[in-house]
């Protein structure tokens, strides 16, 4: 009988398989020790002996000491101790050691230092920050104004208000504007600079007044006031110049003008020769010297007071007694023109008693208050009479008050207080009283007492209408409430 095919290829099939030869043996990946572990240990701890026991006593007593061993498994971190230096064995001489010690760096004269300590900073000053500053700080003044970024402008205005004797003459505006047109000038020793034209700051170098000291300081006083700097000659007596010169300036002295050192002015005027030389300076090395130009400085107060005096004219203008006044007679009221700011709440001037001055309102508002004699409740069927303020109305800006009261010397009717921070143009009457006859008789005839349309009747209105929305208003909190 013959063989079926399917159990044929079953059996040539197992045939096949069984000739085909195993998969290669693959090696296990190696485990990697850790370095945590203490190996020695964790085998130690295994093969403590009663942990197979069937003894319950035993097994207690092995498992308290695998408790107790289990932790030593883990290693501990070594801390390492610092490092100590090998003491000497013979000692420097001293001769060596001041040989090798580094110089210490003299900040005596350094000005930021000084600076930094009357503001109130820290006394460890940076040098090598602050030269690197003074390195950048030169750079810029080397280039034109006109060259440089709003980076290194603020840059030259910080290193001016480090100055004190900038500080001291200038205004902190008047510093901002003036260290964008600042500049540098390179002298070479023995170069006279005479400082008669700006104001002078020695960078780098050094430098001698050109002025001498005479021998004889009694006999000739009258040179003396070139060595006394010129913010201090308006109040300097002739007893105090020749102490300071005789106690200060010895004919020995040393007068040299070393870094941060400054002469000249900023005052532009024709000058002799005597005092040309008392601005001027011989430089004992290279110099690098700031100049600020008087003449820029002057053209700057001069621009800022024509922008002062067009803000003060068209104040006035706009203030409705002003309208129609003639513009030479609004600059002679400019001329006499103070700013001034009052704080919220502050009372200007008291019903009853006259102003000292005639006021513009450039910013913010004044209430005006009248008096009144109101009634207050003390017990049933008895009241008790009270001086009360009522608001009659608000000063707005561009408003002026105050001219009839300060010419003819008239008490106020009404009583005037600050609503909130109000900046004035002010005249003092003392001021106002010396104007030509005219302006004054012009003022009069077209400024009106301030508020002065109100009568006794309309306060009185003003008043009881108030009491009674108050009246209404506290009836409705207690109905609801």
């Amino acid at each position: 009988m013959p063989l079926s095919s399917h159990p044929a290829a079953i059996l040539s099939h197992m045939i096949a398989v069984n000739n085909v030869p195993p998969p290669q043996l693959r090696s296990l990946p190696r485990l990697k020790m850790s370095k945590y572990i203490d190996y020695g240990q964790l085998n130690a701890l295994c093969h403590i002996r009663g942990l197979q026991s069937r003894s319950s006593c035993s097994v207690f007593s092995a498992h308290t000491m695998f408790i107790k061993q289990y932790p030593k498994i883990f290693l501990q971190k070594k801390h390492r101790l610092p490092k100590l230096f090998k003491l000497e064995g013979k000692r420097k001489s001293i001769e060596d050691t001041v040989e090798y010690e580094p110089q210490k760096r003299d900040d005596s004269h350094n000005i930021a230092i000084h600076v930094k300590i009357a503001h109130g900073g820290l006394t460890l000053y940076e040098p090598e920050k602050f030269e690197e500053e003074f390195v950048e700080f030169l750079d810029i003044l080397k280039k034109l104004p006109i060259y440089r970024t709003l980076r290194e402008h603020k840059t030259v205005w910080k290193m001016l208000k480090t100055i004190p004797d900038l500080t001291c003459q200038l205004p902190e505006e008047h510093l901002k504007i003036l260290s964008k047109s600042v500049t540098s000038e390179t002298w070479v020793k023995g170069s006279t600079v005479v400082g008669n034209d700006g104001f002078y700051i020695i960078l780098k170098g050094s430098a001698r007044p050109q002025t001498k000291i005479h021998s004889n300081l009694i006999e000739k006083n009258e040179s003396t006031a070139s060595f006394i700097p010129q913010r201090f000659q308006g109040f300097v007596n002739e007893d105090f110049k020749n102490f300071m010169l005789a106690e200060m300036h010895p004919p020995s002295c040393d007068a040299t003008l070393r870094q941060w050192s400054t002469f000249g002015t900023l005052e532009v005027e024709a000058q002799t020769e005597s005092q040309t030389k008392e601005y001027s300076v011989i430089t004992e090395e290279d110099c690098e010297i700031l100049k600020i130009s008087a003449k820029n400085y002057a053209r700057f107060k001069s621009e800022k007071i024509k922008l002062e005096n067009k803000e003060k004219v068209k104040l006035i203008r706009k203030c409705p007694y002003y309208e129609e006044w003639p513009t030479l007679s609004i600059r002679e009221l400019v001329a006499l023109i103070k700013w001034k700011k009052f704080p919220p709440g502050h009372v200007i001037v008291e019903s009853g008693k006259i102003i000292s001055f005639v006021a513009y309102i450039n910013s913010g508002y004044c209430d005006i208050y009248r008096n009144i004699v109101g009634l207050m409740k003390l017990q049933p069927k008895r009241v008790k009479k009270i001086q009360k303020l009522v608001c009659m109305g608000r000063l707005k800006e561009k408003e002026s008050f105050g001219e009839i009261s300060v010419l003819l010397q008239v008490p106020f009717t009404c009583t005037v207080v600050t609503g909130k921070e109000v900046e004035m143009a002010i005249i003092e009457d003392k001021d106002l009283f010396e104007l030509d006859p005219v302006t004054k008789q012009l003022m009069l005839y077209t400024a009106k007492p301030t508020f002065g349309h109100l009568t006794d009747e309309d306060v009185k209105t003003e008043y009881l209408q108030r009491e009674q929305k108050q009246e209404w208003k506290n009836f409705k909190l207690r109905t609801v409430l």
